[in-house]
C-alpha cells in the first residue's frame, strides 16, 4: 500500500470525526480534478465551483456510508457528476441560458503536457463539441472525456441502453462532420 493511499485512509478516518484540517487536506488533494469534472458538464465556472463545494460537503456528511476508503476518489467524482447532471438537467428544463453561449476555460496545471499541434486539435474538438446539441455534447463528454461506459451514461442521463448507443453514435458522426467543415 502506498503512503498516499495510507494517508488518504488516515485522513478519511479523521474526517469521519469532523477534523477540519483533515477535511481541508482532502479538499486540497481533490478539488482541481472535481472542478474540472464539473465544468466539463455545466460549462459555467462559478456554478462548477458551487457544485464542487456542495459535493465535498455531501461527501463529508455521508462519509460514514462509504464502505471502502480506497474508492473515495471515484465515489467523490460520482457525487460531482450526479450534482452536475442534476444542475444541467434543471438548467435545460428551465432554459435559463443556452449552453452554447457560455465560454469557459479549464485550468489544470497538473495535466499532460502536449505539443502545440495536439493541443490545437484538442482545443478545436472541445470548441466544436460546444456547438453540438446539448445531449450530444453531454453524452460525448461523459463517454470520451470522463470515461463512463454506456450503462453508466444510461443511468446518469436516464435513457435506455439502445437510445444511449444511438445518441453517442450520432454525436460522434455530428462531431466528425463539424470537424471536417472547420478543417
Amino acid at each position: 500500500m502506498t503512503s498516499t493511499n495510507q494517508n488518504i485512509e488516515q485522513l478519511l478516518l479523521q474526517c469521519k470525526s469532523n477534523n477540519q484540517r483533515a477535511q481541508l487536506e482532502v479538499y486540497n488533494r481533490y478539488n482541481k480534478a472535481m472542478y474540472n469534472t464539473a465544468i466539463r458538464i455545466v460549462k459555467d465556472s462559478f456554478k462548477a465551483e458551487d457544485i464542487m463545494q456542495e459535493s465535498f460537503l455531501t461527501a463529508f456528511t455521508k462519509l460514514n456510508t462509504l464502505e471502502d476508503t480506497n474508492v473515495f476518489g471515484a465515489w467523490l467524482k460520482r457525487i460531482v457528476v450526479n450534482n452536475s447532471i442534476g444542475y444541467y438537467n434543471k438548467n435545460i428544463k428551465q432554459n435559463e441560458v443556452p449552453l452554447e453561449s457560455i465560454l469557459y476555460k479549464v485550468e489544470d496545471d497538473s495535466g499532460i503536457i502536449e505539443d502545440n499541434q495536439n493541443n490545437h486539435k484538442v482545443k478545436q474538438i472541445m470548441s466544436v463539441m460546444k456547438n453540438l446539441k446539448p445531449n450530444y455534447s453531454l453524452g460525448l463528454t461523459l463517454h470520451l472525456i470522463e470515461g463512463y461506459d454506456y450503462e453508466e451514461i444510461c443511468d446518469i442521463m436516464n435513457i435506455s441502453y439502445a437510445n444511449c448507443r444511438t445518441m453517442i453514435s450520432r454525436a460522434k458522426e455530428s462531431l466528425r462532420k463539424k470537424l471536417i467543415q472547420t478543417a
